[in-house]
């Protein structure tokens, strides 16, 4: 069928030009139209559930609102992780659902399964799903800055809440603009006790008269004089007078109307918050976060948040500047640069190296042509899949140019020959016979190659998102090079390959590599043991690099930027983390390399942000590497900073900001390591948190090591006493009442001024709330107008409790946060998790889980030890497709790990670990050393058949002929794919630090892979062909 392919392809070669022009046209718009992004969307398929239950502890959020939520979730389709926390007037749920699952579907599955719950919730809590967005949809940060000193921070929120909020989230892809930082305008109404006291009125008639002071309604239509008047009523309040004016509480001693005026001081000021931005340790800022939505263009997206805020920039007050903080479209440009840069000079070379091999420039024209078609047509395949242009995708197509010409560099070499040994005569004939001869084996060469990347599309979770569109595009790109090796190649040698077509040796570089070649395969046939005995030696020698590779999951990708993420110990003020956070800034901006430092503490306004108070989030924003100091790397940078940056109490971290997001949703924790305890009782997790950390610390590799102290945030716990209350005529919920209105202080109600929304808020004033003295004193106006204290029917007291409650599928769970450096990661923790269960007893009922990315690893290990035999399968049945007898199909499958020796040397000799992206690597390598078998097989097989051999050293002739025929293309193919990757082996830049991972095995192995078709097939054919000649002619 193969060969019937490129019969039907030379005769009708004028319309195969045509179809192939067509397919380059769809493949330049695909190429134009494909999203583009940095690195491939690593998170999982997630749901977030955000409840805000304004006030209340984190245990009281836990039992009211996180638990029932995370219990009803765990039932929900899909679901295969349902992770919560439990913050101070907060509770998130992030329900974690299969890979493949439509986040749309997952969304209204989740919407279903929260209506039947929300009845258990209390009224004062409000739940909401969190956008849809994914761990990588922070794309882009801003800061307002008031240069002019005119505006303080409530301006600025209110400038963002109510203006730039609104603007940007019209633009298409963005899912939610989130606030960070400043303060909401409040409202406050401050209750005088004693007041109250006098006029024995209680708390809730006070909330009661604010409420209904606050509505509007209408009165239908009047008609007057032929006309319809609308009748409207207003009764909004729209400023403090409106405050002050509400109608009579009640009436006074002296019979004067009570207004609120009269027992409260009104003013506005800053409503508690939970999050505060920063900018260059100058001071406090609000900030904005652009989270895009699922499935967006990352960059088109970035650029029309762009275009709207210079549109929208003459709109701002004088003085106030909006400063970019984050704008990930930078890394997203210099990632494709990068990689578009390699692939051009990969093409260059690959060009370069046909024409001095060849000696014919017509011939490189086939090259020339037939490598852009099938990198367009991959191109179309991947636009039509959905994956995003990135680092990865466009690796799948640098690391496919080499294997992807090979079928062209065979046809046109045998071309070559067959038409020096016609002399020319009845040339579409020969090229005819040329192209089919290798057509069937190379096509067959080539779906090999494409199936063995097979094992990287079983790989699941994070590993498989991150190496799945490598695998789609180098999958596509030799797919489409497979289709062209009969169809347009054939039809481009018949228009190009014509006049003079020199002798193989009239090429001094062919002449001199044969002249090498020859003594070294005659040796090769004398001793053909000898040749496989030194071929499982060289084997055998890898078990040496081997043995001292460590393991990681992937090295870190270089953003441009960095993030500084410490983390305080529990019970800090805000006051105080503002403190610190300015004081890290202002370090962190004196080392030169840095150019901007955006530093949040707390969380933004968004359910993707589930960050306690104690967690400092300062973005980096570095110069470019031109304007940094002469030897200066990002590792020295990160050095400098963690010297200059030592504060007490904070536990550095210094992180890449998209993964570290995509690892903080994923598994919890923003470390490469993190050890999760669970179990029943929150005291019980933090002492063997307490006890894991000094042991972790002395395990060789561990930078810092950090335990959370579950349990360590300061309450003032009220204990009501249920008979005293009931003497006074007292219910649970009145004092609780009390205690939540006077104490903590409650949102009653929102004004209304123009489009805007303030809350107005009800409490007593500081000095009857500032200590524990005075909330035991705080005074209490019964129903039948007694006067008691809160002492008087509640116990009070100072204890500890936690401040977040983390849960794991409804176990509570506590977190011990881990930093390796100079050490592998796999060793690494295979030495902790020893060292921890051998000095660690674990009660009855508490577990512990080691995750992060160790996790991913392991994960993708027991994934591919399984996948790549079935594989190796595969490929054996392939092989057997193509030659028709097993021994020639084993003779290459058996040969291919000698190919895989100079990979581990290379590996061994630049210090890298074993990873996944090494791992694809010899997945590549393993595919392209058994295509250089199969076509040594079949120059073999026709040189025996050419030359009819009757004895064994006729036999011997003709192999080391038909070995000697596959010198010139086996260099080409060698110095083609050697090349071309060692561009992206010494280039720098985004994404290099994957890619070199990746093309390291293969360049490594491009030379003992020829070894393996050039010696070692030759001398196990011999062997095996041999015992058929005897010594001399009968």
């Amino acid at each position: 069928m193969i060969a019937a392919i490129i019969r039907w392809s030379i005769q009708n070669r004028l319309l195969v030009l045509v179809l192939a022009a067509l397919v380059s046209v769809w493949g330049l718009y695909a190429m134009r139209t494909i999203p583009l992004d940095a690195i491939p969307d690593l998170s999982d398929v997630q749901v977030i559930i955000k409840t805000s239950y304004p006030g209340q502890a984190p245990q009281v959020v836990e039992d009211q609102v996180t638990y029932p939520l995370s219990t009803a979730m765990l039932a929900v389709p899909g679901a295969t992780a349902v992770r919560s926390y439990s913050f101070f007037g907060d509770s998130f749920v992030y329900i974690i659902f299969e890979d493949g699952t439509d986040p749309y579907w997952a969304r209204s599955r989740v919407l279903e399964y929260l209506s039947q719950v929300s009845g258990q919730l209390p009224d004062e809590a409000s739940s909401s799903l969190g956008p849809d967005a994914t761990g990588v949809g922070w794309i882009f940060e801003y800061a307002l800055v008031d240069h002019s000193g005119s505006r303080d921070l409530s301006q600025l929120r209110s400038l963002q809440d109510w203006f730039l909020k609104y603007e940007l989230q019209t633009v298409p892809g963005v899912a939610e603009v989130a606030t960070v930082g400043g303060m909401v305008k409040q409202y406050q109404v401050v209750i005088d006790p004693n007041l109250l006291r006098l006029h024995s009125l209680p708390l809730s008639a006070v909330k009661r008269a604010i409420r209904s002071a606050n509505h509007e309604t209408g009165g239908s239509v009047v008609e007057m004089a032929e006309a319809e008047y609308l009748v409207r009523s207003r009764g909004y309040i729209e400023s403090i007078d409106d405050l002050r004016k509400i109608p009579p509480l009640g009436v006074g001693a002296s019979g004067a109307s009570i207004m609120l005026d009269d027992i409260a001081e009104i003013r506005t000021g800053p409503q508690m918050r939970r999050g505060i931005a920063e900018l260059n340790g100058e001071g406090e800022v609000v900030g904005g976060i652009i989270v895009m939505r699922f499935g967006e263009n990352a960059l088109t997206t970035i650029d029309a948040v762009k275009d709207k805020i210079s549109a929208i920039r003459n709109s701002l007050p004088k003085g106030v500047e909006l400063v970019t903080t984050y704008d990930r479209s930078g890394l997203i440009n210099r990632a494709v640069k990068t990689l578009s840069q390699r692939l051009l000079e990969e093409f260059v070379i690959v060009v370069l190296v046909c024409a001095v091999f060849l000696y014919h420039f017509r011939s490189s024209l086939v090259i020339l042509i037939s490598l852009p078609v099938g990198i367009l047509a991959a191109f179309i395949l991947i636009e039509q899949q959905g994956v995003n242009a990135n680092i990865m995708s466009l690796g799948g197509i640098a690391i496919a140019i080499g294997a992807m010409v090979d079928a062209a560099i065979v046809m046109i070499e045998n071309v070559h020959k067959h038409l020096e040994r016609s002399g020319g005569e009845n040339r579409i004939a020969a090229i005819t016979a040329a192209v089919t001869e290798v057509g069937s084996p190379l096509f067959f060469s080539l779906l090999i190659i494409t199936l063995s990347f097979l094992p990287v599309f079983s790989l699941e979770a994070q590993e498989g998102r991150l190496f799945t569109p490598l695998a789609y595009t180098k999958t596509f790109a030799m797919a489409a090079a497979a289709g062209l090796s009969i169809t347009l190649v054939p039809a481009l040698l018949v228009y190009l390959v014509r006049g003079h077509i020199r002798n193989e040796n009239a090429n001094p570089v062919n002449r001199g590599l044969i002249a090498l070649y020859q003594p070294v395969i005659k040796a090769t046939l004398n001793h053909p043991w000898r040749v496989v005995g030194l071929a499982l030696l060289l084997v055998a020698s890898s078990l040496w690099p081997l043995s001292q590779l460590g393991a990681e999951f992937m090295p870190e990708l270089d953003e441009g930027d960095l993030l500084y993420m410490p983390t305080a110990f529990p019970g800090i003020s805000i006051g105080k983390a503002r403190e610190l956070l300015q004081q890290t800034d202002k370090l962190i901006m004196t080392v030169p390399e840095v150019e901007r430092v955006f530093g949040k503490v707390g969380r933004a306004e968004t359910a993707t942000d589930p960050a306690p108070l104690t967690m400092m989030e300062t973005t980096i924003q570095l110069k470019p590497r031109d304007q940094w100091r002469e030897g200066m790397t990002l590792e020295g940078i990160k050095q400098e900073l963690d010297a200059r940056v030592q504060v007490p109490s904070l536990s550095n971290a210094w992180l890449m900001p998209i993964r570290t997001r995509i690892d903080m949703l994923s598994t919890g924790v923003n470390t490469p390591v993190g050890i999760r305890i669970s179990g029943p009782d929150l005291e019980v997790i933090q002492r063997i948190g307490e006890q894991i950390e000094p042991i972790v610390r002395t395990v060789p590799g561990t930078r810092s090591v950090f335990s959370e102290r579950a349990t360590s945030a300061r309450y003032i716990e009220v204990d009501i006493d249920r008979d005293a209350a009931a003497r006074y005529a007292f219910s649970v919920e009145e004092i609780q009442e009390l205690i939540n209105v006077a104490v903590g202080g409650v949102n009653v109600t929102y004004t209304v001024e123009g489009r805007e929304r303030y809350p107005v808020n009800l409490r007593y004033p500081r000095y009857v709330r500032d200590s524990l003295d005075a909330i035991q004193n705080l005074a209490i106006v019964t129903s039948r107008d007694e006067h008691i204290q809160l002492r008087d029917v509640a116990d009070i007291q100072i204890t500890n409790g936690p401040a977040m409650i983390r849960s794991e599928d409804a176990r509570l769970s506590g977190w011990v946060y881990v930093n390796i450096s100079d050490r592998d990661l796999g060793s690494y923790v295979d030495e902790a998790k020893q060292v921890v269960a051998e000095r660690i007893d674990l009660p009855a009922g508490y577990t512990v889980h080691w995750t992060g990315q160790y996790l991913y690893l392991e994960r993708a290990r027991e994934r591919l030890n399984v996948i790549i035999p079935v594989t190796l399968v595969i490929i054996l049945l392939l092989l057997y497709l193509s030659f028709r007898n097993f021994t020639e199909s084993l003779m290459v499958m058996g040969a291919v790990p000698l190919a895989l020796v100079g990979g581990f040397w290379l590996l061994y000799g630049l210090g890298y670990n074993l990873s996944v992206a090494v791992g694809v690597g010899f997945i590549a390598l393993a595919g392209v050393a058994a295509e250089f078998g199969v076509v040594m097989l079949v120059y073999l097989d026709e040189a025996v058949r050419r030359r009819q051999p009757t004895t064994r050293v006729a036999f011997r002739a003709a192999v080391a002929e038909g070995a000697v025929q596959r010198v010139r293309p086996k260099a080409m193919t060698a110095a083609v794919i050697i090349a071309g990757l060692l561009p992206v082996m010494l280039g720098a830049g985004t994404g290099s630090e994957v890619m070199r991972r990746i093309a390291a095995p293969m360049v490594g192995g491009m030379v003992t892979a020829p070894l393996v078709s050039m010696i070692l097939i030759p001398a196990l054919y011999y062997i095996w062909q041999v015992r058929r000649y005897p010594e001399v002619e009968k």
